[in-house]
């Protein structure tokens, strides 16, 4: 039965509490982004970012011109030209203008220039006034004057013998946001261009507050004729032109004034973000004119809506990285925040409402963002402590893939098919006795014998389990699956009992510059394959990953029985099984050992022999089994001389031998 708690590195009830603990985390960011975004989104800088957005929208294919807006008669560079007086021009010379335009058929007229103020010469007033009539529209003002003592709300309006003869009054001020930019449709009852509309009889459909304008273009969008054309029309202008139109009069510079120098009543608009020029406010005039009687208008949407967005963005965050973060839900929060920003993009030109992508794009990304940096710093703490956990026992490139995929790592009693290795020093307590007196010694000794030793183990892909004084304990197969793990722990001792040589070698090298006798160092290895359970043991504060099980326990009791056979390896049958296609095998006997009553035949790796001289070892083994071995048999002395590797053993076994 397996445990239920397993080990604080994953697996099992550890990594569901994980996946438990990351969602509610998931929840509570989701939470507090929502609501802290859900604040911001009440403060003026936050306004201003989504009108920046509301720029970049409503100016992306913006609806074509309509065919019948109002013309503008520009009071421009070419026109004071022609007239040859500096503005402000007499105002008979409006007069002119008014008869001009109404007698070309014009259905209302708009004068976007203040007569507050009677003129010097008082004949151009009375000529004016005479060309009023209920088919004009003159500008007035409305301005709030802040003073540390009082705010004063002024009002400026034409002289009153104006709207005496008919002539209606305009306010045609604008609202700038507080970046300077004019978006909003003004919010005046009697405004310039919903007194031309009521004049030329087109209804207004009611406009919120918070309606923004929709602009089609940048400066000089809408049809423009210069002063002087519009007071002589049958000269310069087409047949017509004027016919059933209404005609704006106004400041309007031939080259738009840009924003870095300002201009005369000019204004940013949100096509400004892309000339950089400004729009002239008898154009802004006709914007505003469309957009109420077309209803045309963008209703901004409130506080409510932005902030049910923000939510669906955070909740959207949340469903892409509720399990994991990783290049696809990068590739998938592409997909969404382009999806947010559609959706804002057709709401505004098919419903004409704007909410802005900013507030649900904002929540998304931060939800995303949040969640991804805290997934990189569980990530980073996971790889550090698999890395502090398995550097003792496995190579730096093992570390590196268990940190790098986490998901390979099962611990916490696991049942798994080992390959287990015991390495032992023949003779150690004999040399320990020797350097009784010189432990230093001793521990370099039994440090350049172990070094090397646990290198090949490493470098083989085996995990070392412990050590325990001159003996080594190693396994393969986990904690990363291994499909040749016996055939890599054979091949791992084989190159154990070769590095023991070289030793062997230096140390003699180093006793004979020494004048003093060589220890010579032997070692047994025994090697079995079979289901252990794998995992940390140990108590709550301290705990190694080690293996349990009756395979264990064999491969041990092999090591102790190779000195009884004269050869330094012995491995299990199964070890053996798996191992034939990559080393020749020799099976030596089937013996009994301590703590199990079933027999278990034991092998050996030789070098490579011919087939009959392996055919003459199994025939020699199959007579030991049937007893009828004859200790003057040639095949002994044949295949000492061809197996020189199991030479001891041949000897043994013709010495036991009747």
């Amino acid at each position: 039965m397996q445990p239920r708690n397993k080990n604080r590195y994953g697996t099992s009830g550890s990594t569901l509490q994980k996946a438990r603990w990351r969602q509610a985390r998931l929840v509570l960011l989701g939470l507090f982004v929502t609501v802290a975004l859900a604040l911001f989104s009440l403060t003026s800088p936050f306004s201003l970012i989504e009108l920046r957005s509301f720029d970049y929208l409503s100016t992306l294919a913006p609806p074509s011109l309509p065919k019948v807006g109002p013309i503008i008669v520009a009071i421009d560079e070419p026109s004071m030209a022609e007239i040859g007086s500096q503005w402000p021009w007499p105002r008979a010379l409006h007069a002119r203008l008014i008869a001009a335009l109404r007698a070309a058929g014009a259905k209302a007229i708009g004068i976007d220039v203040i007569f507050a103020e009677p003129s010097t010469d008082p004949e151009n007033d009375v000529a004016l006034a005479d060309a009023l009539g209920p088919d004009v529209v003159l500008a007035g003002d409305e301005a709030l004057i802040e003073t540390p003592q009082a705010d004063q709300f002024v009002r400026t309006e034409p002289l009153a013998e104006f709207a005496a003869r008919g002539a209606r009054t305009g306010i045609a001020s604008v609202h700038l946001s507080g970046d300077g930019t004019l978006r909003q449709v003004p919010g005046y009852a009697d405004g310039f261009a919903a007194q031309l509309a009521k004049v030329a009889g087109r209804p207004q459909p009611p406009t919120s507050g918070t309606a923004l304008l929709q602009t089609f273009g940048s400066a000089r969008t809408y049809p423009t004729v210069s002063y002087y054309q519009a007071l002589d029309p049958g000269q310069f202008l087409p047949e017509g032109f004027f016919r059933d139109r209404v005609v704006i009069v106004g400041l309007s510079l031939q080259n738009a004034p840009t924003l870095k120098a300002g201009g005369a009543d000019a204004f940013a608009t949100p096509f400004t973000v892309h000339t950089g020029r400004l729009v002239a406010g008898a154009e802004i005039q006709a914007t505003i004119f469309d957009n109420i009687t077309r209803g045309l208008f963008i209703t901004r949407a409130g506080h409510g809506p932005v902030m049910a967005a923000i939510a669906l963005g955070a909740l959207l965050a949340g469903c892409v990285v509720f399990r994991t973060t990783g290049w696809p839900a990068a590739a998938v929060s592409i997909v969404v925040l382009s999806l947010l920003i559609a959706t804002s993009y057709a709401m505004l030109r098919l419903g004409h409402v704007f909410i802005s992508p900013i507030g649900p794009a904002l929540a998304y990304l931060s939800v995303a963002a949040g969640q991804a940096a805290l997934d990189y710093a569980a990530e980073r703490r996971s790889r550090r402590d698999i890395t502090r956990a398995f550097s003792r026992y496995l190579s730096p490139a093992l570390v590196a893939r268990l940190a790098d995929d986490p998901s390979q790592l099962k611990l916490g009693g696991e049942r798994r098919t080992l390959t287990v290795l015991f390495c032992d020093v023949r003779g150690f307590t004999t040399i320990s006795e020797a350097l009784k007196d010189d432990p230093e010694q001793l521990t370099t000794l039994i440090n350049r014998l172990l070094t090397p030793l646990s290198d090949i183990v490493l470098e083989s892909g085996g995990t070392i389990d412990k050590y325990i004084g001159d003996c080594l304990m190693a396994f393969w197969n986990a904690p990363l699956d291994d499909p040749r793990h016996a055939s890599h722990a054979v091949g791992a001792a084989l190159g154990m009992l070769e590095a023991i040589e070289h030793l062997n070698e230096e140390l003699q090298r180093e006793a004979a510059e020494a004048g003093i006798a060589a220890r010579v160092l032997k070692i047994g290895i025994g090697i079995n394959t079979g289901d252990c359970v794998v995992g940390n043991m140990g108590s709550s504060r301290r705990f190694d990953y080690s293996v349990l099980g009756d395979a264990v326990n064999l491969a041990s009791r092999l090591e102790g029985e190779s000195k009884n056979y004269g050869v330094p390896l012995l491995i299990g049958e199964r070890t053996a099984t798996l191992s034939a296609a990559d080393f020749t095998i020799a099976e030596l006997d089937s013996i009994t050992v301590k703590g199990r009553t079933a027999l278990s035949p034991i092998f050996t790796v030789i070098s490579p022999v011919k087939a009959e001289t392996l055919e003459m070892h199994r025939q020699l083994i199959a007579g030991k089994y049937a007893g009828n071995l004859n200790s003057k048999d040639p095949a002994f002395t044949e295949l000492e001389r061809a197996i020189p590797h199991l030479a001891g053993y041949y000897r043994l076994l013709r010495s036991r031998t009747l």
